[in-house]
């Protein structure tokens, strides 16, 4: 896979993509980073620990955020993806599903954008990222968690996405998928995708886990986010014995070394 000036193995390699919340209310950091240097000092901090790629996200999508004008999360991401790319020679994706933003965050340095709405929530962001020639990541999401059969119905609605996306001229080489844990889906629903999510392989695409410190761990285990680093190691060692190739997480260091010791063991020798 290509993002920005880097090409990705994805069929060997297994990559983390850190987590950069700009935000005052996402539900692990808000608030932490929401300040350029503290933003600046964190990439640092990410980029130090082995991540190989930083997502950068401007509004909370968490249940029950707070919605926020394009011109709002503009401000927020756009000086901070300017400022990371002056100083950190690392891929940039932009979590947004806003095409007026994905724009803004694209001329500010950006590689790729990570859409929630997998192309489906804005008409224009297809054609954008085609034009752009930029990267993508098409997350699965729908706006109610009802499904006839489920797995079938995840993988119909990204194939509904993939279209997209070819029908606009996106490169498909700059075409990564998600599972969207955590995203219309119940606490039930999101462990089955976690134990079954081999299935998306068909699809042909990279996959991408992004299941770190979520409510699907913390319901599981009873713990409340500041305490679900255990929980979201299992879900990334699961993960990329399920096929994924990049790891969205928020602790990178943690999440480095079981990504290493998995394919280690899967491979019989040191990585």
């Amino acid at each position: 896979m290509i993002i920005g000036n880097r090409t990705l193995d994805t069929n060997q390699g297994v990559y983390i993509m850190g987590i950069l919340n700009v935000t005052p209310d996402s539900f692990s950091d808000g608030g932490r980073y929401n300040r350029l240097d503290q933003a600046l000092y964190h990439a640092e901090a990410l980029m130090r620990d082995g991540a190989d790629i930083l997502d950068i996200g401007g509004e909370s999508t968490r249940p029950g955020h707070t919605k926020i004008t394009a011109a709002e999360e503009i401000e927020r991401v756009c000086p901070v993806i300017e400022a990371i790319k002056k100083r950190l020679d690392l891929p940039l994706s932009l979590d947004t599903y806003k095409a007026d933003v994905a724009e803004a965050g694209l001329t500010a340095g950006a590689d790729m954008i990570n859409d929630i709405w997998g192309l489906k929530w804005n008409d224009k962001m297809a054609g954008l990222i085609a034009h752009r020639q930029a990267s993508v990541c098409i997350m699965h999401n729908r706006t109610e968690a009802k499904y006839d059969h489920f797995m079938d119905d995840v993988i119909t609605d990204l194939k509904d996405s993939l279209r997209l996306a070819e029908q606009a001229g996106i490169d498909p080489q700059r075409i990564c998928i998600d599972a969207g844990i955590g995203f219309a889906k119940s606490p039930e629903q999101n462990l089955l995708m976690l134990n079954h999510m081999e299935a998306l392989q068909a699809l042909g695409y990279p996959m991408v886990l992004g299941a770190s410190r979520k409510s699907v761990i913390g319901m599981a285990l009873d713990l409340p986010t500041d305490q679900r680093e255990e929980g979201t190691l299992v879900t990334t060692v699961f993960g990329i014995l399920k096929g994924c190739s990049i790891i969205r997480v928020h602790n990178v260091k943690q999440n480095v070394r079981a990504a290493k010791m998995t394919l280690a063991i899967l491979r019989e020798h040191a990585v």
